[in-house]
Parts: structure tokens; sequence; C-alpha cells
């Protein structure tokens, strides 16, 4: 069988027109390389092993075994390729904390694991919503090492360090709007989009990353369509998942993509950070100094009345500038007189959020020390 690799390294190679394992000369197309691998390069020298314990963001090679809940794959390219039983795809190692989905997390083998995302994770489900069908079974075949016998891990390949956002203009850094929600699914992204097509239609030159979350193109893909030039995620910053990480890895993510975005120049950065507020990664960015120093102001996506004052009274305690709320909540009209009655914080659908007309205290270029200014 293709997946007894069982003894030793054997060698993987990706050669453009062939891909070869244990001696076994596929099609290249045979082996799918996945959206969270796509600042992997391909080479001639990597090889697979069985011998070492996995870790997050390592690359494996695995086989489909039972297509279930993810049926397919979204290739580097963002195309999505509908998954079949005896597939071999290039995958990350990586945790999952979703909420609506999966929770999961690294295995300490190399044994049977699951899809835990189709943007290329491979991991063990420890727990799902209970919409959620069985996770997509894997057979990993192995990690893949370089020529030093090294596994080969996405963090070798993120942008590299840029200057601090406060050096590079001498006038000021681009201010920044957040994007932060109360759960999965509150309509952070559908904010963070509107927020990129109102600063366009303003004549300004806007920017985006999602600093936080699970690999995967849809987010970026969106931005990107919005209008925003560049767009990273934190796969850029060479990491499958921001799950389980520690706070100041989280924090590092959030600054090296911002100040790579810095970087073009432009008026306005828009950054979405995943899931509620009570998520732990995010949790960690918001007691973050340097994160609230960095951050102009927030807008908030809220599932419900009491889910959004609860989260801009978090926000607000811990220092941050609410400037409106907005998110599946403000498709109700009762749910948005609840929240600005109780907060005084100004409410938006998304049409308003991306209506120049409407008004909304959004960061401008204005002034040196790039704080809030009406436009």
């Amino acid at each position: 069988m293709i997946s007894d690799l069982d003894s030793g390294a054997q060698r993987v190679a990706h050669l453009g027109e062939i891909a070869t394992i244990d001696g076994l000369r596929l099609p290249a197309a045979c082996v799918a390389d996945s959206f969270v691998t796509r600042r992997v390069p391909p080479t001639a020298h990597w090889e697979l092993t069985r011998s070492v314990t996995p870790r997050a963001g390592d690359l494996v090679v695995a086989r489909v075994d039972d297509v279930i809940q993810h049926s397919v794959i979204e290739l580097r390219s963002g195309r999505k390729q509908v998954l079949y039983p005896g597939r071999l795809l290039l995958l990350a190692y990586g945790n999952r904390y979703a909420p609506d989905q999966f929770e999961a997390v690294v295995p300490a083998d190399l044994g049977p694991c699951h899809l835990v995302s189709s943007g290329g994770i491979a991991g063990c489900v420890v727990s799902a919503h209970d919409s959620m069908s069985r996770p997509t079974t894997l057979d990993p075949l192995g990690l893949v090492i370089d020529g030093s016998g090294r596994p080969v891990n996405l963090s070798a390949f993120g942008l590299a360090d840029a200057a601090p956002m406060a050096s590079v203009r001498a006038s000021g850094r681009p201010p920044v709007v957040a994007v932060l929600g109360s759960s999965m699914n509150a309509g952070k992204t559908e904010c963070a989009v509107r927020l990129v097509r109102r600063c366009i239609d303003l004549g300004l030159r806007v920017a985006a990353a999602k600093v936080t979350g699970t690999g995967a193109g849809n987010d970026l893909w969106r931005l990107s369509d919005a209008g925003a030039q560049p767009v990273f995620d934190f796969t850029d910053a060479g990491y499958a998942t921001t799950s389980c990480l520690r706070r100041q890895q989280v924090v590092a993510i959030a600054l090296k993509l911002v100040a790579q975005l810095a970087l073009a120049e432009p008026d306005v950065i828009v950054i979405e950070v995943s899931d509620g507020v009570l998520q732990p990664e995010t949790s960690a960015l918001m007691a973050s100094p340097r994160f609230r120093s960095m951050v102009d102001g927030v807008v908030f996506a809220g599932s419900d009345a009491l889910g959004t004052v609860a989260g801009i009274d978090r926000l607000q305690r811990s220092g941050f500038d609410v400037i409106g709320a907005s998110g599946t909540m403000s498709q109700s009209p009762l749910a948005r007189r609840e929240v600005e009655l109780s907060t005084a914080v100004a409410t938006y659908t998304a049409e308003e959020l991306a209506d120049p007309s409407v008004s909304l205290r959004l960061p401008t270029r204005r002034r040196r020390a790039g704080r809030l200014a009406a436009r």
C-alpha cells in the first residue's frame, strides 16, 4: 500500500511533472498542495519520515480515507477541489478553535487523524458542534523533512520582520481599524469588507489583514476582492492557525502583519480578529498594551444585542475606542435600538457601514499622531 511508509525516511519530490513517493511515480496532480502551504516553494530535496513527533505548522503528506464533513480542499490557488478517498494532500498540522465547528489539537503521533479545515489543516477533533458531521479522516504518510532531517515547518516561510510602524513614515503611521466580534459567524468579515469599500469610495488607499484564525482563503479573497491592497493573514506570518499560541506569539503576528501593510503606505489599515472576545487568543490581544496602542478604532460585530453590549463593554474597559457596532445583530431594528440605548455606540447595517454618506468616525492620516478624526 502507498501508506505503508513505516521504515525510515522516504523520498518525496515535487518536480513539476511528477511526484515520487517511495519509488512510486505519480502525476504531480495527485498531490494537492493546500491553501496553508501556498508560501512553501516546490523542492526536489524533501523526504518523508514517520519517526518524528508532529508539531503545529509541520508539513505532512496524507491520504484521504473517508470523506465526510469536509468534502473539498482549498488549493494554494484558492480553487476548491473535490475530495475522493485515496487523494494525496500536502497539509499542515494545526490546532483549531471553532465553536460552530470543530475543536481540534495536533496529534501526538502520525496515526490516523482528521481534516479539520478545508484550508489544509490536519489534526485530531476533540469536540464538535452538534450540527457538524463526523470529520473527514486522513491517513498520514509522513512528515516532510529537509535534507538535514529537520521537519519542514510553515514558520520557515513567513514574511520577514518589517520596520516598526512608527518608523515607516515620519508623518505618522497609517491608522488601524480593527474588527472584533462576539462569536464565530457574527459577521466580522462582512464588516471588514464593508469598511474596505467605504474607504475606497472615500478615495482612500486601504490595506487589510486577518490576524488570527484557522488557515483558509475565503476571508483573504473577500478582502482582496473588495479592493484592499495588499492583503495578508496569519499564514503569511508562518502559522497554519493561531489557536493555542502564546500571547507573545499572537501579538507578534498582529504587529508583523500591520507593519508589513504599512510599508505599502495605505491611508487606512483594516484588520479582522477571528472568533469572539472570549476566545483565548482574542483575549490575549485585547490584554496587550502594544496591540491596544496600535488600534485607533474598533467596529464590533455582534450576533445579538446582549452579546454586542457585553462585547462593547469589555473592549471599552480594556481601553479601546469602539466607533461602531454591526454584524448579524444589525439585521434587527429592535436589537440595534437595544444596543444604542445600552451603550451610546452607533450601530450600522452592512450597507450603512459601506456608505460614505452615513456618518462614521473613521481614522485618517490627517493628524500626525494618527488619532481619530471625523470623516
